[in-house]
């Protein structure tokens, strides 16, 4: 039987109205095609219908893109009254969805709010930093829009939070981020590291690499336990979390990759979204059932990869705290890694680890501190 897992669904593929520099996911138009990709009433209701029919907690469907929101209300609409027809009695549903935040309509809003989206927004920061890598195809600026999807969904009541691009160029602002973010009342923040290759393996011109990874979190970190009301940090929570004995919260951090799976536009399931590729795809929602892709020699592959580590991570005093660091920053630009991790004479070491090594080393005593206080209620 599998454990349990979520959905990380792309119902209007890598479609975006936005065109930023750093997308990885827009690329994948070479795969499905140039024309228009958006998720059929008959893929939505098989892949609803094949979830629903397993055993779960939670039935969580994370909505993300390109840009989820392309599918307008009604799409939305169809999946909750979807979600309610194949639902057991009592079942617990939780919907999330990742947006840029420039088309939120007033429909939307009062949809989310009905039934208890948790939406993410992303922004990376104030005008000057948010707009440098994120415009539209014609170059206009995009971070005013979405200020105003923001305000809309505070105008209902739409539960939401961050999430942040650390680039090359806002990796050198983490205090004016983590201020910024704040200030605009935001209490949940997620950093997201941006590594992106080239064809040779060589970092992308936007990407970052260890030592400013290290920097960004060691001044982030700094800036966040000195503030008297700090907001929540996904990774410095995660952490904590780690130092008191609970369960992974990030896949980052689990011993196994093999959380949740990716649904494309067209029901074809993928294992993770950083590698949604021909050679990765399990199945199809409409041919497949999920406990079938579970068991798929592939799907179990790819879980060993967190397992697959150069001695250099083996002896690293740090291996609990990282587990050798996201696959994607250890294969390069490869779409498959566990050919990678199989053909590889040694495991490759993540593209961040020095930049992790260098937190830790600076930080970690304190982040145990801080989640023993936080354990004791102090």
């Amino acid at each position: 039987m599998a454990r349990p897992f979520s959905l990380l669904v792309k119902p209007a593929g890598p479609d975006c109205n936005l065109a930023c520099t750093y997308c990885f996911y827009l690329s994948k138009s070479s795969l499905f095609g140039r024309q228009l990709h958006r998720m059929s009433t008959q893929v939505l209701e098989a892949m609803t219908a094949a979830y629903m029919a397993t055993d779960q907690p939670v039935y969580t469907f994370g909505w993300q893109g390109g840009e989820p929101t392309l599918m307008g209300v009604e799409f939305y609409r169809k999946a909750v009254a979807l979600q309610k027809r194949y639902g057991r009695p009592g079942a617990q549903v939780a919907n999330g969805l990742q947006t840029n935040g420039t088309r939120i309509t007033d429909e939307l809003a009062a949809l989310f709010a009905e039934y208890r989206f948790l939406i993410g927004v992303s922004i990376d920061g104030p005008p000057e930093l948010h707009d440098h890598y994120r415009p539209y195809e014609s170059g206009r600026n995009s971070h005013a829009e979405v200020l105003r999807g923001v305000e809309r969904l505070r105008a209902h009541g739409v539960e939401h939070n961050v999430l942040t691009v650390v680039n090359a160029h806002t990796v050198e602002h983490p205090r004016t981020l983590y201020r910024y973010l704040k200030d605009l009342g935001f209490e949940y923040h997620q950093y997201i590291p941006c590594v992106e290759y080239e064809p040779d393996g060589t970092l992308r011109p936007y990407s970052i690499d260890g030592p400013r990874w290290g920097r960004f979190l060691r001044e982030l970190y700094d800036e966040w336990a000195h503030d008297p009301e700090p907001a929540s940090i996904r990774h410095i929570d995660a952490l904590m979390q780690h130092a008191l004995g609970g369960p992974p919260a990030m896949c980052s951090l689990a011993s196994s990759c093999r959380q949740y799976f990716v649904v494309e536009h067209t029901g074809d399931v993928y294992p993770c979204d950083f590698f949604v590729s021909e050679d990765m795809k399990l199945g199809n929602v409409q041919t497949h059932r999920f406990g079938q892709m579970w068991q798929s020699p592939l799907f179990k592959q790819f879980g060993q990869l967190k397992r697959m580590l150069p001695d250099e991570c083996r002896q690293c005093e740090y291996l609990s705290w990282c587990r050798g660091d996201c696959p994607k920053h250890r294969v390069g630009g490869a779409t498959n890694p566990v050919a990678v991790m199989q053909t590889a004479s040694e495991p490759p070491v993540s593209t961040l680890c020095s930049g992790w090594k260098d937190f830790f080393a600076t930080s970690l005593t304190d982040i145990q501190r801080q989640a023993r206080m936080r354990a004791q209620g102090s």
